[in-house]
């Protein structure tokens, strides 16, 4: 029995031109056993000239877990249903879960390419194997190519036209951590909590997670205490590595998850805190210079409507799992 999980996403993108493979391939071609890890796909080109406006993989038995990344101008859907075994999460039994996951009505040009990532756990294969993600591209209504042709143990997958992307199982090096890896047991990073004042507000908790190869904006977080009498607002955002930032929101309206660009800024009202998390409100990084490196910094400035403008700094978390104080 399958059911499906829709998320509408809906926002500007643009992929950056970079010479890339011919074939659907991982960024990094491999990932620990036992470890939860975040897969990169990317995707070279459309169908014969066509622009692709679908991308579809599905998740081999072993890949289990497993957690999209939304992209700004792309709907998702989480198609769910029955693994073969059961696996341990956090001592709980699982049975089912996530087997595919499409990214639908975006449009990525014949001219650039992306990379379309998912976070999971390998679970249940031993190192040195290889698990096969077959993909689907779709351009419109009449455009598709498929690269699902898994090659048999030992022969080589160079020899057919439309190898299947595929990954491959290594073993955990010692002192190395599971899943959780620099989090603690409650899914935190160690606290920022420096108050950064700005008239009646403060400003804690800031943070940002470090960018995936490929990846071409970046979130950030933090929360506001309003401590006076009168309401604010925080109406823009700027850093000296992002040739924008926008202030964006995450939400459900009914069934669906939905992000938006807020023309009119975040409110702060008189005596309220506002947290800017995952998942919710949030700074969106957009054209960054460079990727966030997980123990780097990104600085910010807000302006608030009352305020004025204030700099504070992001330290970068590793990204994966959980969040600062969210997720």
């Amino acid at each position: 029995m399958k059911t499906i999980t829709k998320l509408a996403l809906s926002g500007l993108f643009a992929a950056a031109g970079t010479q890339a493979h011919a074939h659907v391939t991982f960024v990094d071609g491999s990932a620990a056993e036992e470890s939860t890890s975040v897969i990169s796909l990317q995707v070279p080109h459309g169908c014969d000239g066509k622009a692709t406006t679908e991308f579809q993989v599905k998740l081999p038995e072993g890949f289990v877990l497993a957690k999209p990344q939304p992209k700004p101008g792309w709907d998702l859907e989480i198609i769910q249903g029955d693994y073969v075994k059961s696996y341990d999460d956090h001592g709980t039994k699982v049975t089912s879960g996530p087997v595919e996951i499409r990214w639908k009505n975006g449009t990525l040009a014949d001219a650039y390419y992306d990379t379309f990532n998912i976070q999971g756990k390998i679970s249940g294969i031993a190192a040195g194997k290889t698990l096969a993600f077959p993909a689907t591209q779709l351009c419109g209504t009449d455009g598709k190519v498929v690269w699902d042709q898994v090659a048999a143990e030992g022969a080589d997958p160079h020899s057919f036209k439309n190898p299947a992307p595929v990954l491959t199982v290594t073993a955990k090096t010692a002192g190395s951590h599971d899943e959780h890896a620099g989090m603690d047991m409650g899914g935190a990073t160690a606290a920022h909590d420096d108050v950064v004042k700005a008239g009646d507000l403060d400003v804690t908790g800031a943070f940002t997670k470090a960018m995936l190869p490929g990846q071409p904006v970046g979130g950030g977080y933090f929360t506001v205490k309003n401590n006076g009498k009168a309401d604010d607002r925080l109406v823009s955002a700027s850093s000296s590595i992002a040739g924008t930032v926008e202030l964006h929101e995450m939400a459900m309206q009914g069934q669906v998850m939905r992000m938006r660009k807020l023309e009119g800024g975040i409110a702060i009202p008189a005596g309220k805190t506002v947290e800017l998390t995952p998942g919710g409100l949030h700074l969106m990084f957009m054209k960054v210079k460079e990727p966030f490196k997980a123990g780097g910094t990104v600085p910010v400035t807000l302006t608030f409507e009352k305020a004025g403008a204030v700099d504070i700094t992001l330290p970068v978390e590793a990204a994966g799992p959980g969040g600062h104080r969210h997720n």
